[in-house]
């Protein structure tokens, strides 16, 4: 007897995107841990916010604006890094730790030229680059406040450069190996380190001097050799649970092939963290020549909302690991259904999630200690990034798909590629060439998440991204490994 077609549908649809409960059990364990550090990390950074926010809404701004070139560094460095962990998901699923150890030393070489190059940069034009942001309408002397607290704000947290992408390469790699419970509990201890010298230091309390801004940066710095300490700590007292760690510092070589594919497939990935944050900047840039008030509005939005794209940001997590893994164990069709039931699974999540943000949008700018102007464009921006949120889960998922299989030039021009043809200058003309007021503007330039949305999905239903590349490398590996021997 011949089903009905709406039985058939259902089936078919169930099948892409619904899976069983093993399935949601590798989910939870891969997110469970990273939802619960993005949340309370940035509940934290919210608290932060508000302390800092506390002491003058100039001191907020100014901070604000150091942290949007430190985000540019952070996102270069996830970027270094990305190409190295596309190939260690893929070894470790492969069950090849001499290649998961070759990745990691990559990963130090990365991080070492991002380091050096990164130090230059703000030493050399740190006070030019916050004064960017400082173009819109106001008080002359709050510009001037604005530019002192950002200037020193950002010459300390310098200090924390080092540690924090030491952390990204020890952390990074643990998770490429399934394990994310460990960089969680030492991403906590990082945040919660913070937020007690946070209060300690910005306030003066315990018989410290209140340091305001200076105190914040110092916390922060100091929480971050806190989080590397404990990963480290971990990985080498349990050398048989990451057999990677063994010899990997008896040497700095690594296989040339395997340190040229590394580079084929990561140079696109650094280039487009680096032109995607930029790309952020830039509109962060943009948005602020309506006002210093809009400073102020973007940034409290911008700390509410990733309190809530904790969601987002941790199934991306999900989508390199599960689908990277089955790439590497060359099981394709699995590789395509993980990818299609992880994005409708975070969709799901986001519209709810995205409802109760937009339902307590009118409550959290009233947390902070600026004028009422500041809050109500801030409500209005949430709301408007509520509504948007599932747009947002969809690009983040397909993203992170296309990546998994080292499709990393599709990547950039998924990313910021569009960013710079489509969402930079649509904005511009937008905020150059019109008068429309920033609460109508806002929502409007927010469009451009949509037709990314769509793109990604085109992409991913083509299936081109799938392929495992990590057999090459390692039949290459294996040549040379010989080849040394002889």
């Amino acid at each position: 007897m011949t089903q009905p077609s709406s039985v058939v549908t259902f089936g078919k649809f169930r099948n892409t995107f619904i899976g069983d409960r093993k399935f949601y059990t590798t989910v939870f364990v891969l997110v469970l841990p990273l939802v619960v550090q993005n949340a309370i990390s940035n509940f934290v950074n919210l608290l932060d916010n508000i302390m800092i926010g506390q002491v003058g809404t100039s001191q907020m701004s100014g901070v604000a604006i150091a942290n949007q070139l430190i985000f540019v560094f952070n996102l270069t460095v996830f970027g270094g890094l990305s190409g190295a962990g596309i190939f260690g998901a893929q070894f470790f699923g492969a069950g090849d730790n001499e290649g998961l150890r070759y990745t990691v030393r990559f990963k130090f070489w990365t991080i070492a030229v991002t380091l050096l190059v990164a130090i230059v940069v703000f030493l050399t034009y740190g006070d030019q680059l916050i004064s960017l942001y400082l173009t819109g309408e106001g008080d002359a002397a709050e510009r001037v406040a604005m530019l002192e607290h950002g200037r020193s704000y950002l010459r300390i947290m310098l200090w924390g450069l080092l540690p924090f992408t030491l952390s990204q390469v020890y952390g990074g790699t643990l998770r490429e190996t399934g394990d994310t419970l460990v960089p969680m509990k030492a991403s906590l201890s990082g945040v919660f380190t913070n937020l007690c010298l946070n209060y300690i230091l910005i306030f003066g309390k315990l018989g410290f001097p209140a340091l305001g801004v200076a105190g914040a940066a110092i916390a922060t710095v100091i929480s971050r050799f806190v989080e590397l300490a404990i990963i480290v700590v971990y990985i080498h007292r349990n050398t048989r649970k990451f057999q990677f760690v063994e010899g990997l510092y008896k040497s700095i070589r690594i296989p040339k092939d395997l340190a040229l594919n590394i580079t084929k497939k990561g140079i696109p990935l650094l280039v487009n963290e680096l032109f995607w944050s930029l790309a952020m900047t830039t509109l962060t840039q943009l948005y602020s020549t309506r006002g210093l008030n809009v400073v102020a509005a973007i940034n409290i939005t911008s700390t509410i909302t990733n309190l809530f794209n904790m969601i987002v940001f941790s199934m991306g997590n999900a989508v390199a690991v599960m689908v990277g893994q089955a790439l590497g164990a060359n099981d394709i069709p699995r590789a395509k259904q993980t990818a299609w039931r992880l994005i409708f699974f975070n969709v799901c999540t986001c519209i709810v999630v995205g409802s109760v943000l937009a339902a307590l949008s009118q409550v959290f700018p009233h947390m902070y200690n600026t004028t009422d102007d500041v809050r109500r464009l801030a409500a209005r921006f949430i709301q408007t990034n509520a509504v948007y949120m599932a747009f947002i889960a969809v690009s983040h998922c397909t993203y992170f798909t296309i990546r998994s299989g080292g499709r990393t030039f599709i990547t950039f021009l998924f990313d910021s590629a569009y960013s710079w043809i489509v969402v930079v200058p649509f904005t511009f003309v937008l905020i150059r060439f019109t008068a429309l007021d920033i609460l109508v503007l806002y929502p409007i330039c927010q469009l451009t998440d949509v037709l990314k949305c769509i793109v990604g999905i085109i992409v991913v239903k083509s299936g081109n991204w799938a392929q495992n590349i990590v057999s090459d490398a390692a039949c290459n590996e294996c040549v040379e490994a010989k080849a040394d021997a002889l």
